[in-house]
């Protein structure tokens, strides 16, 4: 397979240059930059690109995001990709394992224990098969329960629970709200029962409740 590796680590990217190489891969110039994998796609024309999840110049998400960009294009078929990271990106993972699943992959690189199965994982993928770590799976299922959680609070619970990642009272909450400290104290409890938070005292709730507000905000 003709491959194009996306990874700002350049001994890492030396080390999967040789790897794939020795296995008997063609291996296309590297990208160091989710705009020059972007440009060296359009160019190359690989049959896989391995891509990092965090690239310059933010070091976030941008291979990844630059990955998603890529598998939507329409017309043709889907670049088959391979992401391996440290790091499990929830919203863009789920988002890729989401649309066409076929020649995609996402290994986390510390559990990369053998060097054939990372081999092997490159020939599924190249050949349009899945390879997904179980953690990605897990991680993905997780924010899928919360989000879902999320969207069975009402307007007005959400609102509350808005303000509460402010930091706000309850009183400064009954307050922006317009309404009656009592009923803010209804507002809450609904919000805890939803997010089926443990019947600890109200401090450690609302700082669970807020956690899961902010987790999915970032979506």
């Amino acid at each position: 397979m003709r491959i194009l590796i996306a990874e700002d680590h350049v001994l890492l990217r030396a080390g999967l240059e040789r790897l794939l190489a020795d296995a008997g891969h063609e291996v296309l110039p590297s990208a160091a930059t989710a705009e020059e994998l972007i440009r060296s796609v359009d160019a190359d024309r690989p049959d896989l690109a391995v891509v990092d999840v965090r690239m310059p110049p933010s070091f976030t998400d941008e291979g990844i995001r630059a990955a998603v960009l890529l598998r939507s294009r329409p017309g043709g078929p889907k670049l088959p990709v391979l992401v391996l990271s440290q790091y499990v990106e929830e919203r863009y993972a789920a988002e890729l394992i989401a649309g066409d699943s076929a020649g995609l992959g996402y290994l986390l690189k510390d559990r990369v224990a053998e060097v054939d199965d990372f081999l092997a994982a490159v020939e599924t993928v190249g050949g349009g098969g899945t390879v997904l770590d179980p953690e990605v799976v897990a991680q993905i299922v997780i924010r899928s329960r919360r989000l879902r959680e999320l969207d069975t609070l009402t307007a007005r619970e959400r609102e509350a629970l808005q303000l509460m990642a402010e930091g706000r009272s309850n009183s400064s909450i009954a307050e922006r709200m317009h309404i009656t400290p009592g009923a803010v104290e209804k507002f809450i409890s609904a919000i805890f029962g939803k997010l089926g938070l443990p019947a600890e005292d109200n401090g450690n709730r609302r700082v669970l409740a807020v956690l899961k507000y902010l987790g999915a905000d970032a979506r």
